[in-house]
């Protein structure tokens, strides 16, 4: 799952069927694009969501940008012509009751007696809202992807299993790609722009090293400012991504094989569930789950390093 923290909340992005095949363990350990940036963040943070499997808190952010990904992803089920921004206000409530079987969702919206919170009624109206805004800066009914919600996925030669979803990916006549993501939090100032195209580049340098060409375009849609921002990669850029994207790998597999996942306190840290067993809030990890972790496949030893004279 993609969490990004934005305007003091955790937006997640996704769709109800990616959080689904998200639930389901990988064949082998493997990177995604938010794993990584979970231990890029904070390596204990990585630890809690992947080695020992926490449970975490919805939001009701994080609910709404399911629920807008849901409806944009069944947008291109209609015939271009009919994708009007009508028709995609109508596709808000039968994705939100689907979205709302989901354990934790409904509850959102149970608020105790007395407490001011936003109505169910004015939490669809904001997702509406978004979901309008969308229309500001595409026209769907020119537009036809190849895939939505992909799979995209490629082992490198040193072994390392990439693996994420696309929310969109358009293929030119000219074979041209442009990988689509749809943020429902507010564009990063200038400063931060690099932090929001990791997750980009991760798709860039999959879908090269599986079709062998470099995408044209990453395009970011942020849907809450209707701003976007764009990236042409290439492939020189690709190559040092992959070298960042191993080393970070070989961290992980350095605190796995030794259980040392050291906290990172930084301003995340609001909206982070695992304060209670965090040694920077005072609390106790649990002992860390070497016997799952190997179950799981993961290498639970160091490689044995040869001296050379």
């Amino acid at each position: 799952m993609t969490l990004t923290a934005e305007t003091g909340t955790q937006e997640t992005d996704q769709s109800p069927a990616r959080t689904a095949a998200a639930d389901s363990a990988p064949r082998r350990p493997s990177l995604s694009p938010s794993r990584a940036a979970d231990f890029k963040s904070c390596p204990l943070l990585y630890r809690f969501r992947t080695i020992d499997r926490l449970p975490e808190k919805k939001s009701r952010a994080a609910v709404r940008g399911t629920l807008v990904h849901a409806v944009l992803e069944k947008l291109y089920d209609l015939p271009a012509a009919e994708r009007t921004v009508a028709a995609a206000q109508t596709l808000v409530a039968p994705a939100w009751d689907e979205l709302r079987e989901e354990p934790g969702v409904a509850e959102l919206f149970e608020a105790p007696e007395g407490e001011q919170a936003e109505s169910l009624e004015a939490w669809l109206a904001s997702a509406g809202q978004l979901v309008e805004t969308y229309f500001r800066l595409e026209d769907p009914t020119r537009i036809q992807p190849h895939g939505r919600e992909e799979l995209v996925e490629v082992t490198l030669p040193d072994g390392l299993l990439l693996r994420g979803y696309v929310d969109r990916l358009d293929v030119a006549p000219t074979g041209a790609l442009r990988v689509v993501d749809y943020k429902t939090g507010g564009m990063p100032r200038e400063a931060f722009e690099a932090k929001a195209l990791f997750q980009m580049k991760f798709y860039a340098l999959v879908l090269w090293r599986t079709r062998g060409v470099v995408a044209a375009q990453l395009k970011l849609l942020y849907l809450k400012d209707g701003d976007a921002l764009t990236y042409a990669p290439d492939e020189a850029e690709l190559l040092r991504f992959e070298r960042t994207l191993q080393a970070i790998w070989a961290a992980i597999e350095r605190a796995v094989a030794t259980g040392d996942f050291r906290a990172n306190k930084s301003r995340l840290c609001s909206w982070c569930d695992h304060q209670a067993l965090c040694p920077a809030f005072g609390g106790t990890p649990p002992p860390f789950p070497a016997d799952a972790a190997a179950a799981a496949g993961w290498r639970t030893t160091l490689p044995l390093t040869v001296a050379t004279d």
